[in-house]
């Protein structure tokens, strides 16, 4: 069974992070897409979240209806308590390899400017042994800059890559340990920030996230 695995700190959950994974489930056969908030995104420490449940009501509302789509509380924190560490994703990606069959084959699905970053990762290297990446492309990134963005200890030598310079980002990057598979025409131009941006001037937020999501939104009275 394919499985799908898609992190984020969701703040909120769009139309654009929909597209991408029911895009990954029509391509690549994937049976779920679990979408995992993050309770301590481990790249906005220092910047000021919505709390987790408020998140994961969000990706629940987003999510509501399509058969394929799971929210999960993979990186929900402790219960009762105020979780201080971050969510690492190699954690996460070892704790539903433990609860999957050998057989099953499990896909992280990223955009292309967040695995830009992945070198950086935490045990980066290591997520690559664990895991197939499904990565959303877009226009003016060459299947060479996909590869340079890999962990040192993974990236080919440049001698290899230089080839590939001026192929689009497309098809599949696979090396020794390392899977890509990249998602065409799926690039959105929907972001949180601008979505936050919106509701903070009270305009209408439904052309960014699902209806139910909106309503959310203004009961709630986020990002205001």
């Amino acid at each position: 069974m394919n499985i799908g695995l898609f992190g984020g700190t969701f703040d909120p959950v769009h139309l654009g992070h929909t597209a991408l994974a029911q895009a990954a489930v029509d391509k690549f056969e994937l049976r779920q897409v679990l979408f995992v908030p993050a309770s301590v995104p481990p790249h906005k420490q220092k910047q000021p979240i919505t709390a987790f449940a408020h998140r994961y009501a969000m990706v629940s509302l987003a999510t509501a209806g399509q058969k394929a789509f799971l929210p999960s509380v993979l990186e929900a924190p402790p219960e009762g308590r105020e979780q201080v560490s971050p969510n690492y994703s190699i954690d996460t990606v070892r704790r539903l390899r433990k609860k999957l069959r050998n057989t099953d084959r499990l896909f992280f699905l990223i955009g292309i400017d967040a695995f830009r970053e992945i070198s950086k990762w935490h045990d980066a290297e290591q997520i690559f042994g664990e895991c197939e990446f499904i990565v959303a492309s877009r226009p003016g990134f060459s299947l060479a800059d996909v590869a340079n963005c890999l962990p040192q200890s993974l990236r080919p030598a440049a001698a290899i890559t230089k080839p590939f310079q001026k192929q689009p980002a497309k098809g599949d990057l696979i090396l020794s340990g390392v899977n890509v598979h990249l998602l065409e025409s799926v690039h959105s131009e929907v972001s949180a920030t601008k979505i936050r941006s919106a509701a903070a001037s009270g305009k209408a937020l439904t052309k960014y996230v699902a209806p139910g999501v909106a309503e959310y939104i203004k009961k709630e009275g986020l990002y205001r």
